[in-house]
């Protein structure tokens, strides 16, 4: 072979290798193309990754958006995650050790039932927002309830959210998808009345304290079910909120409260304690003293069964249900006869949105506000009746003054509008009416206007030191009394006409009208 052509080819051979981190691309045997390219996991290492496309230049697209990614530090996931193999590791690595039982079981629950027959198969990167829309959209198509979905989405939503906090995928589509709002129920809790009903109805059954306690103070089943007496401070007369009792699965436990404003320290009201310390004197046989409480188990609970064990949170309610449904009451849920009640009854009494918040344990006052309380017709009305009594005086629901109201007559037999008086022209008001000048000044005359008392302070004043002057000038004569009084009263008329005088020429509207021939003005 000829020197020149060996060259020709070793150079062809030098400009047709592939530049590190370029890739390969080939032909499959099942008529595909594959690509792949070495890059970096979550975790730091190296791994070959894949793609595939139906030609060559698909194939090239799909490795060069790898190569992009790897260019911009964007990892790929140590292994292939499908969105239920993601799901499951989800639930056990992260809500698991992060929530509570449960929302662990309410989670569990959706995935297993719903998310993962619909979703399950899809690989974790490849979920779109169109599968997640069909999902829902196939949900609403069925007997599902708009809860229902939302709470789907929710939980999609918060698992995408961690995969993507882990760089798994690159954005959540969760957040994506559109649904329907939903608008919660209208709740009408019981009145005060009937609350007072149901607890005289279930004041034989041996719960109810354990009612009286959930109405009164609005503590959620399971919190009042796990109050121990452990809790109870006789002394400063005051109780604990720190736990509930809960059923998951099978089994019944002792959980945290819901939240951390949850756990709460709640006055103990005279009746309530008397009752308290009554169960406890029937259970123990000794008064709560000091030296007891040593003697009384840690987990020792308030409200037991007839068994002596601790108290279903769902036979409690359904207990509740049957006093109730005996009773003739409105039916509602416990929730909503012991938290939305209690609510919206302090909030009768006028007890302030911030105590409300304290008492029920939510973290925001709005929750209280927005949700737990309700409107009060009555209320409503004996607000509305004061705020009308201040705005329309002390007579019932007197006439309303009208544009027709003021009026008087005026020399030429007509009637003349004193709400219409308006400045304009060049002489001041849009009027000649003398009678109505007059008006204007007998209005202000017996309006108690600070302006007016202190004219009189003064007016006052100059007659108390006229008399006192004029008293002692008598030296010659005999002091005539009722002369120098009459002289008085004129010189204090005097004063108080050119005080008013004053006033008028320099108040709005009145300035606007006409000088008139009263005492001159002074600064």
């Amino acid at each position: 072979m000829p020197s020149s052509l060996s060259s020709a080819l070793r150079v062809l051979s030098m400009s047709s290798r592939r530049v590190v981190g370029e890739g390969t691309i080939y032909h499959r045997k099942d008529g595909r193309w594959e690509g792949s390219v070495f890059a970096t996991t979550v975790s730091g290492k190296r791994k070959k990754v894949s793609v595939y496309g139906a030609t060559r230049k698909i194939a090239r697209e799909k490795l060069n958006e790898k190569i992009r990614d790897e260019s911009r530090n964007i990892p790929v996931s140590d292994q292939s995650w499908t969105v239920g193999g993601y799901l499951d590791h989800w639930l056990q690595e992260v809500v698991a050790k992060k929530n509570r039982p449960r929302t662990l079981e309410l989670y569990e629950a959706v995935v297993r039932n719903h998310l993962k027959p619909a979703l399950g198969a899809i690989r974790l990167q490849n979920l779109t927002g169109r599968d997640v829309q069909s999902f829902l959209d196939e949900k609403f198509e069925t007997t599902t309830t708009i809860r229902s979905i939302h709470l789907m989405r929710s939980v999609l939503r918060i698992a995408l959210g961690k995969a993507e906090r882990q760089e798994l995928i690159h954005r959540n589509v969760a957040k994506l998808v559109e649904l329907k709002p939903y608008q919660r129920k209208k709740v009408k809790p019981w009145s005060a009345d009937e609350a007072r009903q149901f607890l005289v109805a279930a004041s034989s059954h041996a719960w109810h304290l354990a009612y009286v306690m959930v109405l009164l103070y609005g503590l959620r089943r399971g919190e009042v079910l796990g109050l121990r007496w452990t809790d109870v401070d006789f002394k400063r007369s005051r109780f604990e909120v720190t736990q509930q009792i809960q059923r998951i699965g099978s089994v019944l436990i002792a959980s945290p409260v819901k939240t951390e404003a949850g756990e709460r320290s709640l006055p103990l009201i005279e009746a309530i304690r008397r009752s308290v310390e009554a169960l406890h004197i029937n259970r123990f046989g000794h008064e709560p003293v000091d030296e007891s409480a040593s003697q009384i188990p840690i987990d020792s609970l308030v409200f037991l069964s007839a068994t002596g064990t601790p108290i279903d949170p769902k036979n409690f309610a359904r207990t509740f249900h049957e006093i109730s449904d005996r009773s003739g009451l409105r039916r509602v849920t416990l929730h909503q006869a012991s938290r939305h009640t209690s609510a919206t009854l302090l909030k009768q009494l006028g007890v302030p949105d911030r105590d409300i918040q304290l008492i029920l344990g939510h973290a925001h006052v709005t929750t209280t506000q927005q949700i737990y309380q309700h409107e009060d017709l009555e209320g409503q009305r004996r607000g509305l009746t004061r705020a009308g009594e201040v705005l329309l005086g002390s007579q019932k629901q007197a006439e309303l003054p009208s544009e027709s109201t003021v009026k008087v007559a005026n020399s030429k037999g007509e009637s003349t509008n004193f709400a219409l008086l308006t400045s304009g022209g060049s002489t001041g008001a849009r009027t000649r009416d003398t009678l109505l000048k007059r008006l204007i000044r007998d209005i202000l005359a017996s309006s108690p206007t600070p302006v007016l008392q202190h004219a009189r302070t003064r007016a006052y004043a100059t007659l108390v030191g006229h008399l006192a002057v004029k008293g002692l000038r008598q030296s010659t004569h005999t002091f005539d009394e009722s002369e120098a009084v009459a002289q008085a009263l004129l010189t204090l008329q005097s004063i108080r006409g050119a005080q008013l005088q004053i006033l008028c020429e320099r108040s709005f509207p009145f300035n606007l009208l006409p000088p008139s021939n009263g005492p001159p003005r002074t600064n």
